[in-house]
């Protein structure tokens, strides 16, 4: 019986600030500000997301695709030329953990190649 009462309970636990709009009030005179400011409004800014800083991802800049056969892949050589969905002067997409985020310009700088973002991509689920 008691066992049945225990897998019955759920256990409630606070995962991340929660925010429902309330305005923002200062720390009463001699106590240290939350280091989680609950009743701030507005999307998040880099402070309240210092916990996630060094989480590692994976970021790609995508050329372009192509397409071919087993036997082509394997009859490639150095200097073999593989022909791209894209044209010259088309963005680059910009993946961060095989999800699109941006898109953008391929640049040098000092003999290494980058990419200048130049459109950030908002996916509504």
């Amino acid at each position: 019986m008691k066992e049945e009462a225990m897998n019955e309970e759920v256990e409630t636990r606070l995962l991340a600030p929660t925010n429902f709009g309330e305005e923002e009030t200062a720390p009463p005179h001699g106590e240290a500000e939350d280091p989680w400011p609950h009743n701030r409004s507005g999307p998040p800014v880099a402070d309240d997301l210092q916990a996630v800083f060094d989480v590692p991802v994976k970021v790609q800049a995508v050329l372009g695709r192509s397409r071919m056969d087993i036997g082509e892949l394997l009859r490639l050589k150095p200097g073999a030329v593989v022909e791209l969905d894209r044209r010259v002067g088309e963005p680059v997409d910009i993946f961060v953990n095989n999800r699109l985020i941006a898109r953008g310009e391929v640049v040098l700088i000092d003999s290494t190649l980058g990419v200048t973002l130049t459109e950030i991509v908002r996916q509504d689920r």
